[in-house]
């Protein structure tokens, strides 16, 4: 492709409504176009790389057994009816109607739909294992679409659904789908962790996450570092530490602490590690209150604490709910005394002599036993675990934290759509039984943005050579020049004829405009022809990467891009 003739408007200058580098880089690489608040256009290069992702997938979900298929993007309301996800999806479910006022939904996600197929179809154990994937526009009405690609109301996903007999076919659905997303990401050449993850609103009871390792990852994951346990912080869990039994109980104490209301502020005054304070909160759990005990320098895992209350909407309490609710002032307050429902942290249960709030203005209490001043009837893992905390899985490691965007994720749902949607099947023996179902999803687009959220610099985008809109550009220097211009033509049709996805650029442009535009789209190989080189009859060879430079003959030169780039597309 011959860049004078290609259809690339870049822009020099940041778009101000671009907050990450993703979005940012992307409009100016001209990539994308926005059209409306999380909606946009794919222009050349931005499609060629999405096409590029989309290859990779089809590829690996192939080769794992699964099938194509085509779903249509508006769904009928009666399907989400039935599954009961009609109004528990919420507003990011766009809800339409036809002209005879019949109800449907622009879908987000499609387990309904194949579902449905599947119950229409299936009718035997022996049509099973059956794993159907699409490559698909989705629509969810964000409340707040941003950071371009990485949070669109629109978007390209690829979703899968496996069905099974049984438990045990489920779970091998499962690990092949778990295999193929690593080849996956791993052809795309991204850094990324594979995480144990809540299943939020799409259900089930065992799902991971896939997250492309990034300083501007939204999630916070943790892993260990020495075994390969790795969670999303708000499914991770760690070992407890039990604390030493020959701690003896203290007298309690209670102390003047005027004016000082948080943790930092308490423990600051006391002279005391934070870790030696219990905090009360107090959350509102479908409209009632309950109290939540928290070791002082640990955060509340709002996720976990649904899931051990079992409710559906969970928020913070107001100063006068608090007040009302435990008759004291927000920021002493503390379980001594209190009848409001109590859930403690399984770290709290441990401590001996700890810190905690007297539920009196400008006191709290020193030296605070369990069964001597208080009780808790129930204590659950309700907290975020922090950096070094030891891992859950091995003894000897400690746990890492890091920051990451999702890009897949996939979900064992077991029958939780199958038996809303009565998907039946007939066993060995005649007898009707329910289909086991697994779910699996990618996010295209959100790929790309998440490769260039991990590769770049202030010069812009360095794409790995497997997603890479092309691998090679060749920048001629003045093609006026016949032996520039017969060098580079000469080049041009040697890689096109060796496979490689060449750019090449013939414009009247000067050097420096030519070199800015190259590292800015991210090309990862580029080919620079000089009248100056040519003399010698060489050509200079840059890795956008490393910045590496080589002079290398023209045969050299392109018996080297070859190699480098069959290389990156052999995994």
């Amino acid at each position: 492709m011959r860049y004078s003739q290609y259809f690339i408007p870049t822009v020099k200058e940041t778009p101000a409504d671009a907050e990450v580098v993703s979005h940012q880089l992307m409009l100016r690489a001209g990539m994308v176009r926005k059209v409306a608040a999380g909606i946009y256009s794919y222009l050349p290069l931005g499609l060629r790389s999405i096409r590029k992702v989309e290859n990779i997938v089809r590829e690996e979900m192939d080769r794992a057994g699964a099938i194509e298929i085509l779903m249509p993007m508006v769904t009928p309301a009666e399907l989400w009816q039935e599954s009961g996800r009609w109004e528990q999806y919420g507003k990011e479910l766009l809800r339409i109607k036809d002209r005879k006022d019949n109800g449907f939904c622009l879908g987000p996600t499609h387990e309904e739909v194949v579902t449905d197929i599947v119950r229409r179809e299936v009718r035997s154990y022996r049509q099973m294992p059956l794993n159907l994937y699409q490559i698909q526009t989705k629509f969810r009405d964000e409340i707040r679409p941003r950071f371009g690609l990485m949070r669109g109301r629109e978007f390209i996903m690829k979703d899968a659904y496996s069905f099974d007999a049984d438990e045990k076919g489920a779970d091998a659905s499962y690990e092949k789908m778990y295999q193929a997303y690593r080849r996956i990401f791993e052809r795309c050449g991204l850094k990324f962790r594979a995480v144990e993850a809540d299943t939020g609103s799409i259900g089930g009871n065992w799902s991971h996450e896939f997250m492309v390792l990034a300083e501007s990852g939204e999630d916070a994951i943790v892993s260990c570092n020495s075994c390969d346990y790795a969670a999303n912080v708000e499914k991770a869990e760690s070992r407890l530490v039990e604390s030493p039994e020959h701690c003896e109980a203290r007298p309690l104490e209670k102390v003047h602490t005027p004016a000082r209301k948080s943790i930092q502020e308490v423990s600051d005054f006391l002279q005391i590690p934070a870790a030696a304070t219990v905090k009360m909160l107090v959350v509102m759990a479908d409209n009632k209150p309950i109290a939540v005990l928290l070791r002082g320098d640990h955060d509340l895992n709002e996720i976990k604490l649904k899931k051990v209350i079992g409710c559906a909407e969970l928020e913070m309490a107001t100063d006068e709910v608090i007040a009302k609710a435990t008759n004291a002032p927000v920021g002493f307050l503390g379980p001594i005394g209190q009848k409001i429902r109590t859930i403690a942290d399984m770290t709290v249960k441990g401590m001996k002599n700890f810190v905690c709030g007297a539920n009196e203005i400008d006191f709290h209490l020193k030296n605070v036993n369990h069964d001597r001043d208080f009780s808790v009837a129930e204590y659950a893992d309700i907290r975020n675990v922090t950096h070094g905390d030891p891992c859950p899985r091995c003894s000897g490691g400690i746990l890492e934290m890091w920051r990451g965007i999702e890009v897949g994720h996939v979900f064992k749902l077991g029958m939780k759509y199958s038996k809303a949607l009565n998907a039946t099947f007939l066993d060995p023996d005649g007898k009707e039984q329910i289909v086991f179902m697994g779910c699996y999803g990618i996010g295209i687009g959100r790929t790309v943005a998440s490769c260039i959220e991990q590769n770049h610099d202030q010069n812009g985008i360095i794409f790995p050579i497997p997603i890479a809109p092309f691998q090679c550009i060749i920048s001629a220097l003045n093609p006026k020049d016949d032996a520039v211009r017969g060098a580079a033509e000469d080049i041009y049709a040697k890689l096109l004829h060796l496979g490689v996805e060449v750019l090449y650029d013939d414009r009247d442009e000067r050097p420096g405009v030519k070199f800015k535009d190259a590292d800015l789209i991210g090309i990862p190989l580029r080919i620079v022809v000089g009248a100056k080189n040519l003399v010698e009859g060489k050509v200079e060879l840059k890795e956008r990467r490393s910045g590496d430079m080589e002079l290398l003959s023209i045969e050299e030169a392109v018996s080297r891009v070859d190699s480098i780039v069959h290389e990156a597309l052999a995994l």
